[in-house]
């Protein structure tokens, strides 16, 4: 009997040798005449056990890991094919405490399929929600977005039907939906685990989209960085044009949505929607002022559906399940789950799908196990390097738009980054602002100007020269960037240097701190 073998193909285990690992694998049997099928799965999100083998059993998957290529022959000595003991021996994947916790909706089959095997994903409830969409009016497909209640989780958390509404109200002869894969936050992953482990879910979520408000042509934005993203979205397109379901007359219905992915500039600015469109049209990736919007006036002057990852990859779980079953998770108006990704001063990071209302404590210690370091947490950036710097007394704060705001916060693309006592929060303000200088696309004063300036505040503050005043200049500073500044480049930038001066001002020379700007 052929017994099937798992080694992930997502770029963290093979940062960490899961292509050895898996060459050896395949050796190995070979050798000892043993006849396995290896699968190169995506990655459970487990970072800290990759590269993770798993063989399927009539029980379920059982994990063994990490597992490096010189540990594979001890894994055929101890018989882990049929179920023998062994020191790395995980037992059953799915009983995994950090992942039994989980909601895991939209992340459902990461880990589980091979990325590109479109086969692997109608196996597993693939397409399910574009055959439903392809029978209804496209008022209804909009209708049912918004009474999800799914908003944008690239950061801005704007509802995403009514952004769908817009677009479907337009009048033109062209629209388009542009998806903003270009994750530039530190401490993000989700979206790359979603366009490499399950590149099919985003891509029946953009043609959903194209039919909902009339688009015929969709563009997936991709981070340079991210070569196997780009790789596997381009052969899962292949594979879906072939069978059918992209492209000319779709499942027989007569729609059509075309598909194609644009390899990023490699600037940060370029996260911002319109600047985002100035890089696909072939243009300098700088911000455009609105009005007009991008949703009546976007790619190449027409209306234009921009979304990222995640938001576009819920579509298909919200059309095959219903609005309801999405609503019922989550608190407030923050509606569904939320993949949060662990990193940083963690002793287990990783991906986590909860649905909203989870606790900062509660990702930190119960998911991620407290600090690496095993000294204290004393600080969690959250939002990536424009998000705002939460201590200790915030951490049983609840994930939910509106609660983070409440504590000048942001839950951006759902990125934790933690840092022990050990940390410099005036260093780490101080970075946040060299960060604005480095990337900022200079098209406005007060990022351009206000970020260089906000720099040389720093390193005077941090050098004790005339602190007090230097700690006054930099908020009035920030607050002409967060008022002035064309985008969220500029005006977030102030973000993380407030939280940090208004949290830990001992790390300012102990300075009474005034009420944030």
């Amino acid at each position: 009997m052929t017994i099937t073998v798992f080694v992930p193909r997502d770029s963290t285990a093979l940062a960490l040798g899961a292509n050895e690992t898996a060459a050896a694998i395949a050796k190995e049997a070979k050798a000892r005449g043993i006849d396995i099928k290896l699968v190169r799965n995506g990655s459970r999100g487990m970072f800290w056990l990759e590269p993770l083998v798993e063989v399927a059993t009539d029980a379920g998957r059982i994990g063994f890991g990490p597992i490096e290529e010189h540990e594979v022959a001890g894994l055929f000595d101890a018989d882990f094919l049929n179920g023998g003991k062994h020191d790395k021996a995980l037992g059953l994947v799915e009983e995994i405490p950090y992942l039994k916790k989980q909601e895991r909706l939209q992340f459902v089959r990461v880990g589980i399929t091979d990325p590109v095997s479109l086969e692997d994903y109608l196996a597993h409830d693939g397409y399910v929600g574009l055959k439903k969409a392809i029978t209804m009016e496209a008022a209804a497909i909009v209708q049912e977005v918004t009474d999800s209640g799914l908003r944008g989780r690239g950061g801005a958390a704007f509802p995403t039907g009514i952004k769908w509404k817009t677009v479907l109200g337009a009048k033109a002869d062209q629209k388009y939906i542009a998806c903003n894969a270009d994750e530039g936050d530190s401490g993000t992953f989700s979206d790359r685990m979603v366009m490499e482990d399950d590149p099919f879910m985003l891509i029946e979520g953009m043609t959903i989209a194209g039919i909902a408000v009339g688009a015929t042509e969709g563009y997936i934005y991709v981070r340079s960085e991210y070569p196997h993203s780009i790789a596997n979205l381009n052969e899962a397109i292949d594979n879906a044009k072939a069978a059918g379901y992209l492209g000319e007359n779709i499942l027989g219905s007569g729609r059509t949505f075309n598909l194609q992915v644009r390899k990023a500039a490699g600037a940060y600015v370029c996260g911002e929607e319109t600047a985002m469109l100035e890089s696909i049209e072939g243009k300098r990736g700088m911000v455009r002022a609105k009005p007009p919007l991008p949703a009546l006036e976007g790619l190449f002057g027409k209306p234009t559906v921009i979304n990222n990852v995640i938001s576009l990859s819920a579509v298909p779980l919200i059309l095959s399940r219903g609005a309801e079953f999405y609503k019922n998770y989550g608190m407030g108006r923050s509606r569904g789950t939320l993949p949060m990704q662990l990193a940083g001063n963690l002793k287990y990071g990783g991906l986590v799908e909860k649905a909203f209302g989870v606790t900062l404590r509660e990702l930190l210690y119960d998911f991620g196990g407290g600090s690496e370091s095993g000294r204290p947490i004393r600080a969690v950036q959250v939002g990536g390097p424009l998000g705002a710097y939460m201590p200790e007394s915030l951490f049983d704060t609840p994930f939910d738009y509106e609660a983070f705001a409440a504590v000048d916060s942001t839950v951006g693309h759902g990125g934790l980054v933690a840092f022990d006592d050990t940390v410099d929060m005036a260093k780490q303000a101080r970075y946040a602002m060299h960060f604005c200088v480095a990337e900022s696309c200079g098209k406005c004063t007060p990022c351009r100007i206000g970020s260089t300036r906000g720099v040389e505040v720093m390193d005077k503050i941090i050098a004790n020269q005339n602190r007090p005043q230097q700690i006054r200049l930099l908020r009035d500073l920030c607050d002409v960037m967060v008022t002035g500044s064309l985008c969220a480049m500029g005006n977030m930038t102030p973000f993380p240097v407030l939280s940090a001066l208004n949290h830990f001002p001992e790390d300012f020379g102990d300075q009474p701190m005034a009420t944030a700007a």
